[in-house]
């Protein structure tokens, strides 16, 4: 370890080795392999071949380049395979489908059943109401995991929480620290579009839906969607949304899957996800 903390602390000793070791790889080479090293080094290509450094590497190995950081090497290689051309933009692909098919949206229900469906294939829980029963709506989704306290964003509607009773609801204004967001029981936002044909609803930190820390760190995200807010598809939604703003596309709750690919939920984001869909 000494000869090579020695080796490796001046770049002249670094480069000769470079091109020492290069050299010999090169001679104990077979068809582009190196299959057996000698001495001690055996034991290693026991078990596996090496492939051979190729000539035309040599002098980005040894020369100036070797010097080069990492940062650097990768931008140089990123300009040799743009050529002259770099900066102008490549056409983009517009063949994909705009609107959902006739079949799945002959009315306005059936999207609005579609987004449903799709939630709940998401694994988040969907509770269709009338304008005027979202405060009680909202107040039974609360009461129902036995919240005690909630944050909400400092200009959600009044009416969504006039029929909540013994619940304490934190307004972010001025900002709540992590630890009052992590400490409260769930949040309870709008949104700023929802897309039937994936079960998503998007954020972009508009009216009634606040920062975005505020509905990553609850474990329960009530949200609040109007059904003149769902739009059929991906594309529609992309066109109602300002691309300047800060987007949170929401699919279900947040879920991972660890190494022995069991589905672990809260993970990055709240457990459990509640839609109230009112239907205006």
């Amino acid at each position: 370890m000494r000869g090579l903390a020695w080796t490796m602390g001046d770049p002249r000793r670094h480069e000769a080795a470079v091109r020492r070791g290069v050299r010999w790889a090169r001679l104990l080479s077979r068809g582009g392999r190196i299959r057996r090293l000698p001495g001690l080094l055996g034991k290693w290509t026991e078990a596996r071949d090496l492939p051979a450094p190729p000539s035309r590497e040599l002098p980005r190995l040894v020369g100036q380049d070797a010097r080069m950081s990492s940062r650097e090497e990768v931008l140089r290689r990123v300009r040799e395979a743009l050529g002259g051309a770099r900066g102008t933009s490549s056409p983009v692909p517009r063949g994909y489908a705009r609107r959902l098919p006739a079949a799945d949206a002959e009315t306005r229900a059936d999207v609005l059943a579609l987004f449903t469906e799709r939630a709940a294939d998401n694994r988040a829980a969907v509770r269709h109401v009338a304008a005027d029963e979202a405060g009680t709506a909202v107040a039974a989704a609360l009461w129902g995991r036995e919240a005690k306290q909630i944050v909400v964003p400092a200009d959600l509607p009044f009416g969504w929480l006039a029929e909540l009773d013994g619940v304490r609801a934190l307004a972010d204004a001025p900002a709540l620290d992590l630890d009052t967001l992590a400490g409260s029981d769930a949040v309870v936002t709008g949104c700023a579009v929802a897309v039937a044909q994936t079960g998503t609803v998007v954020l972009d930190g508009g009216r009634a839906q606040g920062r975005r820390a505020l509905t990553l760190v609850p474990g329960h995200h009530l949200c609040v969607v109007h059904a003149d807010q769902i739009v059929g598809t991906v594309p529609e939604a992309v066109g109602r949304l300002d691309p300047a703003r800060p987007l949170t596309w929401i699919s279900g709750p947040s879920a991972t899957y660890g190494i022995e690919t069991a589905r672990v939920e809260g993970a990055h984001g709240p457990r459990h996800l509640e839609i109230i869909l009112i239907e205006d």
